[in-house]
């Protein structure tokens, strides 16, 4: 595996290929993300994976500067998974302004839920993936369906830039237990590993009763925050919404369960896409 830390080397890497395939990262790799690398490998003419902690995403308050940044270890894995080219800038090489163009995604969808709890996020997950598409020529790019939120809203920037790109979501790798692989996972104390499975059992929980039937998403919602709360979370949200658009839930429509709470100091998010519904009425015979 060949690995670049400028954009001069990744472009002069880039010459010979036309249809690099891409998984985007911040580091600190779990299984999640060595799957979209291998499913990334026979979509492309070269497999690229970029390393890189976004600022313009972290709000003031936020783990910035505590981010776990195991690069040596993250080599070694992607190199393993079958990745052929890593670009790792530094800061000063991917911003060397300030970066007073930024995308600002439609509010709809970008405002609300992840959006409404992390102001701004959203501007700058678009801005940098925009910005690591454009360097790393992708015309495939593979993102975990963990931050479902953020897939949505990738693939609608990628529309409407009109870009050449391919947005792929994978399914969430999880642990036996069902928790979320996640790089924040190792935020958690011993005790709070024990109980984090919480989060995916109270969601799958919803999906279920959503599965078996049930329409009144906001008694769901609110049984499932009481969940939460009572097992000593702080959830922000639980929201049963449409696949489509993160708007309001209809039956007989795709649907998905979304989740994001606080246990101890860690914030863990999460969702399950349920399947489309069966229509409410007889079939005719």
């Amino acid at each position: 595996m060949r690995i670049v830390h400028t954009l001069a080397d990744l472009r002069r890497q880039l010459l010979p290929f036309r249809h690099p395939a891409v998984v985007p990262t911040m580091g600190n790799l779990h299984a999640g993300h060595l799957a979209l690398v291998r499913a990334a490998k026979p979509l492309g003419d070269l497999t690229v994976a970029t390393i890189f902690v976004n600022r313009l995403q972290f709000g003031p308050k936020e783990d910035f500067d505590s981010y776990p940044r195991t690069l040596q270890a993250d080599c070694a894995q992607l190199e393993a998974a079958g990745c052929d080219l890593l670009f790792a800038p530094s800061e000063a090489e991917l911003y060397p302004q300030p970066q007073s163009f930024t995308v600002q995604p439609d509010p709809a969808l970008a405002g609300i839920l992840e959006g409404h709890y992390r102001p701004g996020f959203f501007t700058g997950v678009c801005t940098v993936v925009l910005k690591l598409l454009a360097c790393t020529q992708a015309r495939s790019a593979l993102f975990g369906k963990k931050d479902y939120q953020q897939l949505l809203i990738i693939r609608q920037m990628v529309r409407q830039f009109a870009l050449p790109v391919d947005v792929i979501g994978q399914d969430t790798h999880r642990e036996d237990d069902g928790l979320a692989m996640s790089s924040r996972n190792g935020y958690l104390s011993v005790a709070e590993r024990a109980q984090a499975a919480l989060l995916a059992q109270t969601l799958s929980r919803c999906a279920q009763a959503v599965r078996a039937g049930a329409t009144s998403f906001a008694d769901l919602e609110n049984e499932a925050l009481q969940t939460l709360r009572e097992a000593g979370w702080a959830p922000d949200y639980v929201a049963i919404r449409r696949q489509s658009d993160l708007q309001a839930a209809q039956p007989g429509v795709p649907l998905v369960v979304l989740g994001a709470a606080r246990l101890g100091s860690t914030r863990l998010i999460d969702n399950l896409e349920i399947e489309r519904l069966r229509p409410s009425y007889a079939a005719s015979p």
